[in-house]
């Protein structure tokens, strides 16, 4: 039985109130959901203070983005370790944005999925085709060769410690949303593909997140579908009533 997770993904929005602000309104909501898991990825200047205002609640935190070294002469980025220090439980590899935007290739999302992993955080890594690649049949193609890349030399112990996030680049803050059919379709190729890198039983285990315009009213058709257990939350979770939306639908799900 695979738990649901529902993470947000804040990207480079909301000011210092605003976060608190969020959190704490979150906390106090979601005291009592038990059977979901919950976690908020806001920039990395708020995760110290946001670590604090999150601690010994249900809710997890997470970074947008790790580096692939310890420590060193590394202007700029962040480390696990660092990362871990203030609290964070998750991170989000290899998102479409630090694809496009950043130029990080499998290779790198990999180089840091393992250093994730090795300071015993929980990586989301991200893959998804565009809008081109979709029209021109290439789908299945496009993310079987990120996945393949992205996971390369995982043992099925680590596997099963790492999420993996669909997240359909045309489908990401477009207000467009790949429909339940469409997704679960790349799901269930996501895990079928695990299975023949790892094994049935370890893709079986494995939680795939969907990621594209998801919302509180169509937040229930998606989750209720096999293979997607869970979602990645652009927009609509730097609101606190769409968010809580969102993970209510989660908790009402059977599966």
């Amino acid at each position: 039985m695979r738990r649901l997770l529902i993470a947000g993904n804040w990207k480079m929005n909301l000011d210092r109130g605003r976060s608190l602000s969020l959190v704490q309104g979150l906390v106090e909501s979601l005291r009592n959901t038990s059977n979901v898991d919950v976690a908020v990825c806001p920039p990395s200047v708020y995760l110290g203070e946001l670590g604090k205002a999150l601690h010994g609640s249900n809710i997890g935190l997470g970074a947008q983005n790790a580096y692939n070294q310890p420590e060193g002469a590394y202007t700029g980025e962040v480390s696990c370790g660092m990362l871990k220090d203030v609290g964070c439980q998750y991170v989000i590899l290899g998102h479409s944005e630090r694809r496009a935007i950043f130029g990080e290739t499998d290779l790198m999302v990999n180089e840091k999925l393992h250093a994730v992993l090795a300071a015993g955080l929980t990586p989301i890594v991200c893959v998804g085709e565009t809008l081109q690649e979709r029209e021109a049949g290439k789908t299945q193609q496009v993310v079987e060769s990120q996945c393949k890349g992205s996971l390369a030399g995982l043992s099925h112990e680590q596997m099963l410690k790492t999420v993996v996030a669909y997240e359909p680049v045309w489908a990401i803050g477009t207000g467009k949303t790949a429909t339940p059919a469409q997704a679960e379709e790349v799901h269930k190729d996501i895990r079928e593909l695990l299975g023949s890198l790892f094994s049935s039983e370890t893709s079986q285990k494995v939680i795939i997140l969907y990621g594209g315009s998801v919302k509180a009213d169509n937040a229930l058709e998606l989750l209720s579908e096999p293979n997607i257990d869970g979602a990645l939350v652009g927009g609509a979770s730097l609101k606190q009533d769409s968010f809580l939306g969102i993970v209510q639908a989660a908790s009402s799900v059977k599966k």
